[in-house]
């Protein structure tokens, strides 16, 4: 078999990590597969990268800041290799640039446009373990760029989606996927597989466990991706292709977010094109707005619009709506950070009626008011007051039985 592995910063932590991981490689080598290792940076030093960019500069260019950033995880593939080296297997580590790995211009964030895979293919070819660093890649122009937070993951499925891996594994820190946090709800149960789909939205909702792009990455390309961990042995849990099983559990899990931010924007004329002005110009900055709630207006001239963003560009995505606000003659706008959104998550909600009803119900008889709601076919997520997150997943946990084995 030929299987893509990846290892997150916990996992190569340190010098002592980086030699646990070899032997996890050189032990599956020796079951015959072939193997892609894909590796994050040291946990930690993608931050410490970060804030000496910003010692040196307020505001460092991203070109520049991608080739800093870039280096942690070439530091920690050499790393890997010398160690698998030492246990006498053959491995070569490479670059996202010798690895083919080609993504647009978008600095600190870049997409993949393709993969570039015959210098891999020779390397494994040749009898070596391909060790190579994550979360970078090259632009056609020869500059140095990075995936994003998380984006060791997607390379990892990437890779496994150009090679036509047989498996890609996710080494973390923890052992899989569970149907909410075990830090909030100790009962949690770690479910044995999962669909792309309920994945999808459980990463873009909160749960840390996979980046949002591979997962998608992964459902395009129909790459099967075990989440495992590497600090024990237990069986991981399979994200794959939708089946019947799954459809029979109406929710899978509960996430929560406390990254959000709600800006408002008051007494905003009733007309046409109204938001798509004022939202265009929050696009344009790259920020991701994910709830929007409209008032109706009453007397079809002025409403309030209420959305949510990451809290972390809740100030530029502020000062930009009030720049707007002011073309669009609003009232004023307001801004409230202390709030958090958790959510449902199954593909069995598309065959059960009620859960939304359910979940409301759940929240107000702990006394959790709902400010904003959002639903999709297989999710239902709540903005409530940051406080209460996690008594509001406890009890939606609670709820649905997720504790229970199914």
């Amino acid at each position: 078999m030929l299987i893509v592995q990846k290892y997150g910063g916990t996992s190569v932590a340190n010098v002592e990590r980086i030699k646990a991981v070899a032997k996890r490689v050189v032990r599956a080598a020796k079951e015959g597969h072939r193997l892609v290792v894909v590796i994050s940076a040291m946990a930690g030093e993608t931050d410490k990268l970060i804030n000496l960019a910003h010692q040196v500069s307020p505001n460092p260019g991203e070109r520049e800041l991608d080739m800093l950033l870039s280096s942690g995880e070439r530091i920690t593939s050499a790393l890997t290799v010398m160690a698998i080296e030492d246990l006498g297997y053959r491995a070569r580590s490479l670059t996202g640039r010798q690895a083919g790995i080609i993504t647009d211009a978008v600095h600190t964030k870049a997409s993949i446009e393709m993969i570039r895979s015959d210098r891999m293919r020779k390397v494994l070819d040749d009898g070596y373990i391909a060790v190579v660093a994550g979360f970078q890649g090259i632009t056609e122009d020869e500059d140095v760029t990075t995936l994003g937070r998380g984006g060791s993951d997607l390379s990892a499925v990437a890779i496994a989606s150009a090679l036509n891996a047989n498996l890609c594994e996710i080494y973390t820190d923890v052992d899989g996927v569970y149907t909410t946090d075990p830090n909030i709800v100790p009962e949690a149960r770690k479910l044995d597989k999962v669909s792309y789909e309920e994945m999808m939205e459980l990463a873009s909702l909160g749960a840390k466990v996979l980046q949002t792009r591979s997962v998608e990455f992964a459902m395009k390309y129909g790459v099967p991706v075990v989440v495992r961990s590497s600090f024990n042995e237990n069986p991981g849990t399979l994200v794959t292709k939708e089946d019947e099983d799954m459809e029979k559990v109406t929710v899978s899990g509960v996430a929560y977010d406390k990254n959000q931010a709600k800006i408002t924007i008051m007494g905003v004329p009733d007309r046409p094109g109204i938001a798509a002005k004022l939202f265009k110009g929050i696009a344009d900055a790259n920020i991701v707005v994910d709830m929007i709630v409209q008032n109706v207006s009453s007397d079809g001239k002025a409403t309030d619009i209420s959305f949510t963003v990451p809290r972390t560009d809740s100030k530029k995505a502020l000062k930009l709506t009030e720049e707007i606000s002011k073309e669009l003659n609003a009232r004023g706008v307001n801004l409230k950070e202390d709030i958090a959104k958790v959510s449902i998550i199954g593909v069995g909600m598309r065959t059960h009626s009620g859960v939304a009803a359910k979940m409301f119900e759940t929240l107000a008889k702990d006394s959790i008011n709902i400010m904003m709601i959002s639903t999709s076919e297989i999710k239902v997520s709540c903005v409530i007051e940051a406080k209460y997150t996690e008594l509001a997943v406890r009890v939606l946990h609670d709820a649905f039985g997720l504790a229970e084995s199914k």
